[in-house]
């Protein structure tokens, strides 16, 4: 898993694979390095490790899907992309998008300017993107492009050589967007959240995702939940002292292993666009995240999986 079932005991939060986030892209558009890439993967189809519901392929009703991006390194949103979706009907479900910056970016509900209303989620795979605002959007299912040996995962870590991710899906959303919207110097922060509402009307997150194969992996169960409800400001106040203290049993020294915890904390995808775009500057779906991870997680003692990327993923916005 990336960030797959990342509730406690590898559920999904809330037991709704709507509300799971798997995966978090950030990377340069090929076509026009004046433009950035963002994409946050939701609701997968994969085999779960412990038992998930199955859901239909919509973006959770009412729920807030936001990605959230820091410019000035202090691990609060500066500016923040938002979408909202209809009910699910006859096949069919409508979203609505919102960019805000400042203050605005960092209240929970909808707020800023709205870049695309009753855009169309696509269940086919075949919709074209919709201009938004300046920016470009695409909405609804796609292949997932995360690979990983689960079975391999829970079996001590030795590799089966099956992608367990192979021919499932995910509900994306995939924004084209131009640099300006997103630098006020060479570097972001990017972070993920989904948050539903409780009965009362008010907002509860449910999730978040930064840094792939981090929460599932690192935090005890008890934990998990607790995890993805906070904030990534308060990250290092919360974590670098136990996450430091896993390393350590993994065999790193004291001093690398607080180095180590602090490569991903707070728990923020960092995108430099003047250095390489290869995770962790930045991240690509061709990449494999899980075998990183795990060298990372066991100072280096756990080999590669063995993987190459899906056959059908896109190099670009579609």
């Amino acid at each position: 898993m990336s960030n797959h079932f990342s509730a406690d005991y590898l559920k999904s939060p809330g037991d709704d694979r709507r509300l799971d986030l798997t995966d978090l892209f950030v990377f340069k558009s090929s076509k026009d390095p004046d433009k950035l890439v963002l994409i946050v993967n939701s609701n997968p189809t994969s085999p779960a490790p412990a038992p998930v519901p199955d859901r239909g392929p919509e973006f959770y009703p009412g729920a807030v899907y936001r990605i959230n991006v820091d410019t000035d390194g202090d691990a609060h949103a500066d500016a923040a992309f938002t979408f909202t979706y209809s009910e699910y009907q006859d096949g069919r479900q409508t979203g609505t998008a919102w960019y805000a910056t400042g203050a605005a970016a960092r209240q929970p509900e909808p707020a800023g300017q709205v870049l695309a209303e009753q855009f169309p989620v696509s269940f086919d795979g075949m919709a074209p993107p919709v201009q938004a605002g300046p920016a470009r959007l695409l909405a609804g299912r796609r292949s997932d492009p995360f690979f990983v040996d689960v079975e391999g995962t829970l079996h001590g870590l030795a590799w089966t050589g099956h992608d367990d991710n192979a021919g499932h899906n995910v509900s994306s959303i995939i924004l084209e967007v131009p640099a300006g919207m997103l630098f006020t110097g060479p570097q972001i922060g990017v972070w993920a959240t989904i948050s539903r509402r409780r009965a009362d009307g008010t907002l509860e997150q449910m999730d978040r995702d930064g840094n792939p194969t981090l929460n599932p992996f690192i935090n005890p169960d008890g934990e998990k939940d607790l995890y993805n409800s906070r904030q990534p400001a308060d990250d290092v106040a919360n974590y670098l002292e136990p996450w430091s203290q896993v390393l350590e049993k993994a065999g790193y020294p004291p001093e690398e292993a607080t180095e180590a915890a602090l490569q991903v904390l707070p728990d923020i995808l960092r995108y430099n666009r003047t250095k390489p775009p290869f995770y962790p500057n930045g991240r690509r779906p061709i990449e494999d995240i899980y075998s990183y991870r795990f060298a990372w997680l066991s100072y280096g003692k756990v080999p590669p999986q063995g993987f190459k990327p899906h056959a059908d993923l896109l190099t670009d916005f579609p």
